[in-house]
């Protein structure tokens, strides 16, 4: 007899890191999906980890230990897992046993800071679907002291080429070198380099960008280049937090 719990296929098929929640399900409306044979195109369709057998496009999905690692990643690296010119990648600065992770959401090659890896497509969405309102959190050293009404600009919203970007929160800090200041900003958005762009358009463009933060899990004293695995506490966090 089983000891596991059924679940529902799609949310085992996100769990497994096959894709996420809303892309397996979409795996499942094509009919790529078998249990035990047979084509599960049901989405409510539920399956038993432990007996069942589930396959997507004839492949077995074999569940493995849920891994998240937490990676400083520093500037020059970039958030793949290869480069067509040959630069460094983030997965240069993690043992081989944490290639086959995905990288969750992405910092620019300029960009530093958390950077979220894993094999858990249902928590993935957690981070990155709008409606859970996730936030990250910045330390961005800009050119030129922000004013208020520079700030109230980016809690207010500043358009884009590809539509309003909206900061939650906008604290200056303190200068940090001759005409170059740091603020903290948080979002819950995560377009390309939607931090940078916002900055650039009141008038205050990137020298430096770190995120600190993303959902409850901090970067804290990682230092740069080095990853530490995710501690269940925080993924508990992370998983318990409500829909907006």
């Amino acid at each position: 007899m089983s000891n596991s719990s059924p679940v529902r296929l799609q949310a085992f098929l996100a769990r497994a890191g096959v894709a996420s929640r809303r892309a397996s399900e979409e795996l499942i409306r094509q009919g790529r999906v078998r249990v035990n044979g047979s084509v599960a195109s049901i989405l409510g369709t539920k399956v038993d980890p432990a007996q069942d057998r589930v396959e997507v496009d004839g492949e077995q999905v074999r569940t493995e230990a849920l891994t998240w690692v937490a990676l400083h990643k520093p500037r020059g690296y970039v958030t793949s897992r290869t480069d067509a010119f040959g630069r460094p990648t983030i997965y240069a600065l993690l043992p081989q046993r944490f290639h086959s992770l995905f990288h969750v959401g992405r910092l620019d090659r300029n960009s530093e800071g958390l950077l979220l890896l894993g094999n858990d497509g249902e928590t993935a969405n957690r981070l990155l679907h709008p409606r859970y309102g996730t936030t990250k959190e910045y330390l961005v050293d800009v050119v030129g002291r922000p004013e208020r009404e520079a700030i109230q600009q980016l809690t207010r919203g500043v358009q884009l080429e590809d539509g309003l970007a909206r900061a939650d929160s906008v604290d200056r800090l303190h200068q940090v070198d001759q005409d170059v200041f740091r603020i903290r900003i948080v979002l819950r958005e995560g377009r390309k380099r939607e931090v940078r762009r916002m900055c650039e358009a009141v008038g205050h463009p990137v020298r430096r960008l770190l995120r600190r933060r993303f959902g409850p899990i901090e970067l804290g004293e990682l230092p740069p280049g080095r990853w530490r695995i995710v501690s269940p506490a925080e993924l508990g966090m992370l998983r318990t937090a409500r829909a907006s």
